[in-house]
């Protein structure tokens, strides 16, 4: 549970981790002492086979040298398929074919380029940065091109929605859910529902998203004041979120009960 002051405190954080995310990513991205530019052609011929000058793998147009971990990428090993090239994609994706392990990340949302970026730290933590690959990220001069420019934008984008995201979550937390083919379907709420641990415990309640298609099951309070009081009208009914205009009440279950069931 947020404390009085908790709530800043966590947008504080957040901002502060978005800020070093921001900060790491110009010291990635930027200049390195050292470092070789690859073309494709030549990154190709770094897949660990016999005879190979060596094992790298390119992530966001950053190479790294993989030895280390050859058990993972060598040929024949479970992710072979990223040694040699830029497969940013496949890294989100799963999608290890040929037309999936490619550089193109122009249409991923921001959570899966959070994950990209939680996948460079990954690399940058266990493995030698060895240079850069020509092409979609990086010019012949070895300088950013506008693509990588709009993935590390997109990025602290992504941190904010993610912040958003589990601040609703917070406020909504998700209902238990089990459904058997004997017994149909059951929503309920608990204290910890959602992986959101809390001192309430909440009804079970459709939540209608702008732009989702369907509703799901979340657990809403129902005593205190609403999360988003009306700045006009500092008085509350004592009803919780019952009253949000985004809730609705299942139909045939109990308007406060904590478990509602249906039966095929």
């Amino acid at each position: 549970m947020l404390r009085p002051g908790g709530r800043g405190l966590l947008l504080g954080l957040a901002a502060a981790a978005a800020a070093a995310v921001a900060a790491r990513l110009v010291g990635w991205w930027g200049p390195r002492a050292g470092s070789r530019l690859f073309t494709p052609g030549e990154l190709a011929r770094h897949r660990g086979g016999p005879g190979e000058p060596g094992l790298y793998l390119a992530l966001l147009g950053r190479v790294y040298d993989v030895s280390s971990g050859r058990r993972h990428y060598e040929p024949g090993a479970p992710y072979s398929g990223f040694a040699g090239r830029d497969a940013s994609r496949a890294f989100v994706t799963g999608d290890y074919s040929e037309a999936g392990l490619v550089d193109d990340v122009s249409d991923l949302s921001l959570s899966e380029m959070l994950t990209l970026q939680n996948w460079l730290s990954f690399y940058e933590k266990n493995y030698k940065f060895v240079g850069r690959v020509i092409g979609r990220f990086y010019g012949k001069d070895g300088l950013p091109t506008s693509e990588l420019a709009q993935v590390e934008a997109m990025i602290p984008k992504g941190l904010e929605a993610n912040k958003q995201e589990l601040e609703e979550k917070k406020k909504f937390p998700p209902c238990n859910t089990e459904w058997s083919s004997a017994r149909g379907s059951r929503f309920w709420c608990s204290q910890s529902s959602g992986g959101v641990s809390r001192d309430w415990t909440g009804v079970p309640r459709k939540l209608y998203k702008p732009g989702a298609k369907e509703p799901h099951c979340v657990c809403v309070r129902t005593t205190g004041p609403p999360s988003d009081p009306a700045p006009d009208n500092p008085t509350h009914r004592n009803r919780g979120d019952l009253d949000h205009p985004n809730v609705e009440e299942y139909t045939g279950c109990p308007p406060l009960a904590t478990t509602c069931s249906f039966p095929l």
